[in-house]
């Protein structure tokens, strides 16, 4: 069963090095609607790792909240913290992830990122089995998140005959 009453995702929160960069990557790139910005937070208690999970003495200096497409929101946040780590973590690591972005053309967005001096990763790639009739490639902010773009302007595999990838389950 799951949690009572869930109905959807509200928003997606990430740290950022640089908010005013990341701030014109949201509104300028992804074409996000800037909202607000709050803070700063720090508490000198441990009001931050019992609630947070961060270090007591971090520091939240400023965070930014977006409207993507009407209606997901994006929390950006910028920290300060004695133990902060700055690598980006990739795929394969323990917690790591990726934000994927629908377009209606692939191509077309692919040229504008490479445009605006963004790392694509690699050429689109086409999906097959249950995703055929869909194209992704990731593409880094400028701090190294990794985002993705999909497209599948006529459906995938799977949304043409659900039942013939049932079974594919685990």
């Amino acid at each position: 069963m799951p949690i009572p009453g869930l109905t959807g995702l509200d928003h997606i929160g990430l740290t950022v090095p640089d908010l005013a960069q990341a701030r014109e990557f949201f509104v300028d790139v992804l074409g996000c609607e800037y909202m607000y910005t709050l803070g700063p937070y720090q508490d000198d208690g441990h009001w931050m790792s019992e609630h947070l999970g961060v270090e007591d003495r971090a520091v939240m200096r400023r965070l930014h909240f977006f409207r993507f497409g009407g209606q997901a929101l994006f929390e950006v946040f910028e920290y300060e913290a004695p133990d902060q780590r700055t690598q980006t973590p990739r795929n394969s690591d323990v917690g790591g992830h990726h934000v994927a972005l629908y377009v209606e053309d692939l191509d077309a967005a692919v040229e504008d990122l490479h445009r605006r001096g963004l790392r694509v990763l690699g050429e689109p790639t086409t999906s097959k089995g249950a995703s055929e009739g869909q194209r992704w490639v990731y593409f880094l902010s400028p701090w190294g998140m990794q985002f993705e773009l999909v497209s599948y302007p006529n459906g995938k595999a799977f949304d043409h005959n659900p039942q013939a990838f049932s079974e594919q389950k685990d």
